[in-house]
């Protein structure tokens, strides 16, 4: 008995009630908010399981700092704030809605993590605006899903040929396409990198993005 009591004493039950509300609000946002429109398994997979473990790094080491009664200046929250916005992966470029996203479930790990002196109704409200946010967002933007190209008919890319460029990547691609941006052109080799915007989910985007072509190759498109 006195194991349980010693368990469940001090900080710990608003610490597991902190950690429920924020776990619930992550997969709210990730899974319906995000997922939903990207069907991005490896952000999602990334996204949760962040939120997990800054949520308890943050938690513990201000409990350590407290029990140590060392004081936690603004510095200190601003210093651990800033860690962990700057992190980023090494491997690719994320990309800026997913860096959001990123931003977003750090910054709600760490005002969940250190919000002892809120009351749960203001934590919630808060958490709450948030959501609202980035549904606001989401609703009002809505992204159109691309494909990046290397084609070869490279006499279809001058103005009066653009109907029948737009035919034959429909026809070829089996997608209704919107608008094609045209960007680097090869001459040696007959090739044009195209940009095509097309109606549909995005769940058949992640493998075109993913392998990606040489930076070189990759310029600027137009009406970006």
């Amino acid at each position: 008995m006195n194991f349980f009591e010693n368990t469940f004493s001090g900080q710990f039950p608003a610490m597991l009630i902190r950690f429920i509300i924020l776990l619930f609000v992550t997969c709210f946002i990730v899974d319906r908010l995000y997922y939903k429109k990207s069907q991005r398994r490896d952000y999602y997979f990334s996204f949760v399981l962040m939120s997990v473990a800054i949520f308890f790094l943050v938690f513990f080491m201000i409990f350590v700092l407290e029990d140590l009664k060392a004081k936690t200046s603004i510095g200190i929250g601003i210093g651990l704030f800033g860690i962990f916005s700057i992190m980023r992966y090494r491997t690719d470029a994320m990309p800026v809605r997913e860096m959001t996203y990123m931003f977003v479930i750090i910054a709600l790990s760490v005002v969940n993590a250190i919000a002892n002196s809120v009351s749960i109704v203001e934590l919630l409200v808060t958490n709450v605006i948030v959501i609202l946010c980035i549904w606001v967002c989401e609703k009002r933007l809505k992204q159109v899903p691309t494909k990046l190209i290397q084609y070869d008919r490279i006499e279809l890319i001058q103005p009066e040929h653009r109907q029948e460029l737009k035919d034959d990547l429909q026809k070829r691609l089996g997608l209704d396409i919107v608008r094609i941006d045209v960007g680097s052109v090869d001459f040696l080799r007959d090739m044009v990198m195209l940009k095509v915007y097309y109606q549909g989910d995005r769940s058949d985007e992640t493998l075109n993005n993913t392998l990606k072509l040489k930076n070189n190759d990759l310029t600027n498109f137009s009406n970006n």
